[in-house]
């Protein structure tokens, strides 16, 4: 069975207060601005919609120390990033070409866990 969308992919968007035990990728990096770049790129790239790529919000996704986190589905690639050149180049090499972005990887190929 097809997949409605070639890559769903899903922003952490979870807000704690500023003291909490664990970050959150809402505050630390202003995920909502940068999904919403990432968005935008997207379309711009003609790469939106059914067929093809869906991007998300998503709450806690439970990454929080290797965060900002955005997971990418049907591989359940993880990826984190620090600015919007980052997402510019997930876009460009995995969702547009299909090639995974190693050095953003959360769990690189060969990683001690």
């Amino acid at each position: 069975m097809d997949s409605f969308y070639k890559y769903h992919v899903f922003f952490c968007l979870n807000q704690r207060d500023p003291g909490a035990e664990r970050p959150s990728c809402g505050l630390r990096c202003d995920a909502e601005k940068m999904l919403d770049h990432t968005k935008k790129r997207v379309k711009k790239l003609g790469l939106a919609g059914p067929g093809n790529v869906r991007i998300n919000k998503a709450g806690c996704l439970d990454r929080c120390e290797q965060g900002p986190a955005v997971v990418i589905y049907p591989e359940g690639t993880w990826y984190t990033y620090f600015d919007e050149a980052d997402l510019d180049e997930i876009v460009e090499s995995h969702l547009k070409d299909g090639k995974v972005v190693e050095r953003l990887l959360i769990d690189p190929p060969n990683r001690p866990v």
